[in-house]
């Protein structure tokens, strides 16, 4: 006897749920795609895109993942033996570098850790000790999925400005996309990176890059742009096909359109909120659990931390409680990537959990509740009333 059949919950951070009006918008056959409603379809999607990222920019949209995504950001903006200078607060951005000097690119890390978020004073002093302004670019993850740190972008512009440094500011936004606040033209962002499969709530197969004047200034210096990443004619193209530089990646386009009119209708507004207060419960329940436990939030300081994923750390136990929750409730966690891998021994201690995207409350209380009873199970040391703590700021979000 298992209590684990019936629908299964995947509360990973991405690929994260998929609403059933953006299954059923894919579930059809195949459009013509040389002219008619898809064209349309796709039109109207450019500014959407845009308003959901804040941005008067443009937005070219690729048949790819995260990963491809910054390799095609780097292949437009820089030059092979350019400078690149990457904040990482976790392994996203690392692997970000790393994909970069896979290019040909010069990557200086600047490592802040895995239980924090970046310090401009040490921004600044990379920034200042380059006189000749041979960094080109300098690339971040607003938030980091491995960690659940959510990094503050706009000081970054700020010493950028201060400095008369012309470094481009290029932000991966992937787990952060319409669950936290992302204003790129607010922050002073100049290239601005998503994929479909978190906030976005379609499965994964598409990703975005937004760029505004000056990196499309740098695109003409670039001598990496290969035809499949060039974004010029996917933002200026001359006629459909340029759009994706070939076939269309049509059902994934119907998935997105029916999205994106969630979130539109809902608004960008109400649906940060709405994250932040479930972020906000799930994160009551962990604190108290860890009065009487080990159990602890990876970062420790509340206003640094995702409304999009939350890191967990659990000494001894966290894969034990992931191994029964997906193999007695339905429920699947995310693995630990924060250390050094699924393989490094320490991981063991380590789960995350994703609330992106489309989520609820009462989503939430039951992944808090499987929890509570998996740690019952496995007499894993805990505080008291953490379902309740989490019950009560569920109840006062939702009075407003």
């Amino acid at each position: 006897m298992t209590l684990s059949n019936g629908i299964r919950y995947l509360a990973t951070p991405g690929p994260s749920v998929m609403p059933e009006e953006v299954l059923r918008a894919m579930h059809r056959s195949a459009p013509n795609i040389y002219f008619g409603p898809l064209h349309d379809l796709v039109d109207g999607l450019i500014p959407d895109l845009k308003r959901i990222a804040r941005t008067s920019g443009d937005v070219a949209i690729y048949t790819a993942n995260g990963h491809g995504i910054w390799e095609g950001a780097l292949c437009n903006v820089c030059r092979r033996g350019d400078r690149i200078l990457a904040l990482s607060t976790g392994r996203f951005t690392e692997h970000w570098s790393e994909v970069g000097a896979r290019l040909g690119l010069i990557p200086e890390l600047i490592d802040f850790g895995r239980r924090d978020s970046l310090d401009p004073s040490r921004i600044e002093e990379a920034l200042k000790a380059d006189a000749a302004h041979q960094i080109r670019a300098v690339i971040v993850c607003h938030v980091d999925t491995s960690t659940g740190v959510r990094n503050d972008i706009a000081p970054i512009r700020e010493i950028l400005d201060r400095l008369e440094h012309p470094a481009l500011l290029m932000v991966d936004t992937m787990a952060s996309l319409a669950c936290d606040r992302v204003e790129m033209d607010g922050w002073g962002a100049d290239v601005l990176l998503a994929g479909c499969q978190k906030g976005l709530m379609t499965p994964p197969g598409l990703a975005f890059i937004w760029f505004n004047e000056k990196a499309s200034a740098a695109r003409e210096r670039s001598d990496m742009a290969t035809p499949y990443w060039d974004w010029v004619p996917r933002t200026r193209p001359q006629g459909f096909y340029q759009y994706f530089f070939g076939t269309a990646p049509t059902h994934h386009l119907y998935g997105l359109r029916t999205a994106v009119d969630m979130i539109l209708e809902e608004g960008l507004e109400a649906v940060w909120r709405r994250h932040e207060i479930l972020a906000s419960a799930i994160w009551a329940a962990v604190e108290t659990w860890g009065e009487g436990g080990a159990m602890e939030l990876n970062i420790p300081q509340a206003h640094l931390r995702s409304h999009a994923v939350t890191a967990v750390r659990l000494p001894g136990g966290g894969k034990r409680l992931q191994d029964w929750l997906e193999a007695n409730v339905g429920l699947t966690l995310g693995m630990a990537l924060q250390i050094g891998g699924p393989d490094d021994p320490r991981s063991e201690g380590h789960f995350r959990i994703g609330h992106m995207g489309h989520v609820n409350a009462q989503m939430i209380m039951g992944v808090l509740g499987s929890i509570e009873a998996g740690l019952e199970a496995l007499g894993i040391p805990r505080g008291e009333g953490a379902v309740a703590a989490a019950a009560k700021v569920i109840a006062e979000g939702a009075a407003g």
